[in-house]
C-alpha cells in the first residue's frame, strides 16, 4: 500500500480508506465479524478508519474501538459529529455545547484518549461557524483532537470558515469529505480545487456511487443489494442506470470489474487523498482490496470523461447535502406580489 499526504498535516494515509458505517445495525451487526474485518483491512496495510458518532447511533465506533485495542497507535483514526444521537434537540448540530459534550462520549466508544480527525458530519445553517471552530480548537488544545475537518461543504462555506479561522486565531477545517464517484463529479468544478488551494486533504465517500458502480444495479433489473431495502431514489435513478450500463463494457474491455474501475477512477484525481471504501461483509473487504494496484490510463480516463463530462452530476446521490437556499423555497422564490417585470 503506498501512502499519501493528508494535506498539510504531516500525517501519511492510505489511499484506500475504512469505512465504518456499515458496521452495526444498519449493516452487520456481528460484532467479531465486524472486528475481524477492520483487522484484515489493516494487515492490508489501510490505516485510515473513518466512523461516526451516528453510525448505527455509536455501535460502529464501540466495534472500531474493539478492533483497535493493541493496534490503536498504528491508526489514523477519524470520527464524525453532528447528526442527531437522540431526540432531544440538543444532541445534534454543530454547537459548541453539542461538540464538547459529544467528543467525550465518541472517546469513551472508541476506547481512546485521543482522535485523530474530528470532523463536521454536515453544515448548520444555524450555528455560527465561529462558534464551532472554537470548540474544535479547544479540543485541539487540550489534547484530545488532533486535526479537524468538514464534510460534504460547498465551496462557499469552506472558504468561509478558513477565513473566519484566519481573522479569530482559530484552528481551521485541515480536511473535506464530499462525496465523489464517476456519476457525481461536480465537485471536480469547485470544492477540490479549493481544498487543494487551502492544502486540505480530501476523503472522497461514495466512490461506487451509493452502491451503483458495484455491477448489481443494471437497468431493467431487480437487485439483492442490501442498499436495495433502503429505497434510496439514487438506486432507481434512470439517467444514473443508464451511465452504469455505458461503462460496464469500458471495464470489461479494460479486463476489470467495474467497482475496481470506479475506486481507481476516485483515487486517480490528484485533488483527492483517500477514497473510502465501507464494506460489510470480508468479501466486500477482499474485492475492494483485490483493485487495490488497479491503475487507469488516459485512454481509459477519456472514455469516462466522454461518458461522464468533468464536473458534472449524473442525477443526485441520496444523502448529498443541500443548503437552505435549495431546501427553502422562500429563500429561491420572491413574494407572489414582486415576481412580475412590470408593476
Amino acid at each position: 500500500m503506498q501512502y499519501r499526504n493528508l494535506g498539510r498535516t504531516g500525517i501519511k494515509v492510505s489511499p484506500y480508506a475504512l469505512g465504518a458505517m456499515m458496521f452495526g445495525a444498519i449493516g452487520n451487526p456481528d460484532h467479531d465479524e465486524s472486528v475481524k474485518i477492520i483487522h484484515k483491512a489493516l494487515d492490508a496495510g489501510i490505516n485510515f478508519i473513518d466512523t461516526a458518532d451516528a453510525y448505527s447511533r455509536g455501535e460502529s465506533e464501540e466495534i472500531v474501538g474493539k478492533a483497535l485495542k493493541g493496534r490503536r497507535d498504528d491508526v489514523v483514526l477519524a470520527t464524525k459529529v453532528h447528526l442527531p444521537m437522540s431526540d432531544d434537540p440538543n444532541h445534534r448540530g454543530n454547537s459548541r455545547r453539542w461538540i464538547i459534550a459529544e467528543v467525550e462520549n465518541s472517546l469513551r466508544r472508541l476506547g481512546t484518549d485521543h482522535i485523530d480527525l474530528y470532523q463536521i458530519h454536515r453544515p448548520d445553517p444555524d450555528t455560527d461557524v465561529e462558534d464551532t471552530l472554537a470548540a474544535l480548537t479547544y479540543l485541539i488544545n487540550s489534547g484530545k483532537v488532533r486535526a479537524i475537518g468538514s464534510s460534504t461543504m460547498p465551496a462557499a462555506d469552506i472558504v468561509q470558515a478558513q477565513w473566519v479561522a484566519e481573522r479569530r486565531g482559530l484552528e481551521r477545517f485541515r480536511t473535506e469529505q464530499p462525496p465523489y464517484s464517476i456519476l457525481n463529479r461536480g465537485i471536480e468544478r469547485d470544492v477540490l480545487p479549493v481544498a487543494q488551494q487551502y492544502g486540505m486533504g480530501t476523503l472522497v465517500w461514495s466512490p461506487l456511487a451509493g452502491g451503483m458502480l458495484t455491477g448489481r444495479y443494471r437497468k431493467g433489473r431487480a437487485s439483492d443489494a442490501h442498499r436495495a431495502q433502503f429505497g434510496f431514489k439514487h438506486l432507481q435513478d434512470e439517467q444514473r442506470l443508464d451511465v452504469v450500463e455505458q461503462l460496464i463494457p469500458v471495464a470489461e474491455e479494460a479486463g476489470m470489474p467495474l467497482n475496481h474501475l470506479a475506486m481507481a477512477f476516485a483515487i486517480a484525481h490528484p485533488g483527492v487523498t483517500s477514497a473510502i471504501i465501507g464494506p460489510r461483509t470480508m468479501e466486500h473487504l477482499d474485492s475492494a482490496l483485490a483493485g487495490a494496484e488497479v491503475s487507469l490510463s488516459d485512454e481509459i480516463l477519456d472514455r469516462i470523461d466522454a461518458i461522464v463530462p468533468p464536473g458534472t452530476d449524473v442525477g443526485r446521490l441520496d444523502a448529498a447535502y443541500d443548503p437552505p437556499a435549495i431546501l427553502q423555497p422562500t429563500l429561491r422564490r420572491r413574494p407572489a406580489e414582486q415576481r412580475a417585470a412590470a408593476a
